[in-house]
Parts: C-alpha cells; structure tokens; sequence
C-alpha cells in the first residue's frame, strides 16, 4: 500500500506563489510515477501536472502553463508543484496521485491518491 501526504496549501492573494509538497511512501525500494489533480468547486477534478522516475512530464494544461512546474526528488520519493502568479481560478483542492509507471492525464490510472490539500487564492 501506498500513503501519498500532500502539503504546502493556504491562503494567498493573486500574484503569489505557493510549493506544493507530495511524499510517498510504501514498499521500500519501490518508486513511483506522480502527478497532481485539482478540483475546485462544483467542477471536475483535472489534471495538473505528472512527471515519472526518469522526470519527463506531459504537456502542461493550458490553464497552468507557464505559471506551474512540477518536479521531483527521488530520493524522498517526494513532488512539487511550485505554482507562480496564482489566479482566484486556481483556488481548489489539490490532490497528489501515484502510479508505478503512469504519468499520463487520465485519473482513473492512478490506483494512489493523498488527501487533498486546499488552495485558495483572493482577488
């Protein structure tokens, strides 16, 4: 079994930043694709950001590009998301997601989720 804990959410007004923080652990030795999920609310949860072991990544939403980087280190088996010039629109919760190879957008491949961590963003 795999535990994701994000942290990292708060309080900020646009134009801030905020570094998200994501640590998996589980079977020793073992690690894992990541990604991040955000749903805000009444909408559906989207994708973020996914980067695997090796730190490729998918192409960035459209709604995050530019503004948003995920990255990694392994030997924590921890991701970030640092999230620069935040928009009210980007205030949700933000899950954390694992797979063992994954990386892709599609929510239902990741079999591992954290708990959410909320981020709001005032005008």
């Amino acid at each position: 079994q795999v535990q994701l804990v994000e942290s990292g959410g708060g309080l900020v007004q646009a134009g801030d930043s905020l570094r998200l923080s994501c640590a998996a652990s589980g079977r020793a030795g073992s690690s894992y694709s990541m990604a991040w999920f955000r749903q805000a609310p009444g909408k559906e949860r989207e994708f973020v950001a996914a980067i695997n072991t090796w730190g490729s990544s998918p192409p960035y939403p459209d709604s995050v590009k530019g503004r948003f980087t995920i990255s990694r280190d392994g030997a924590k088996n921890t991701v970030y998301l640092q999230m620069n010039s935040l928009k009210p629109e980007d205030t949700a919760v933000y899950y954390c997601a694992a797979d063992t190879t994954y990386y892709g957008i599609m929510m239902s491949k990741y079999p591992y989720w954290g708990q959410g961590t909320q981020v709001t963003v005032s005008s």
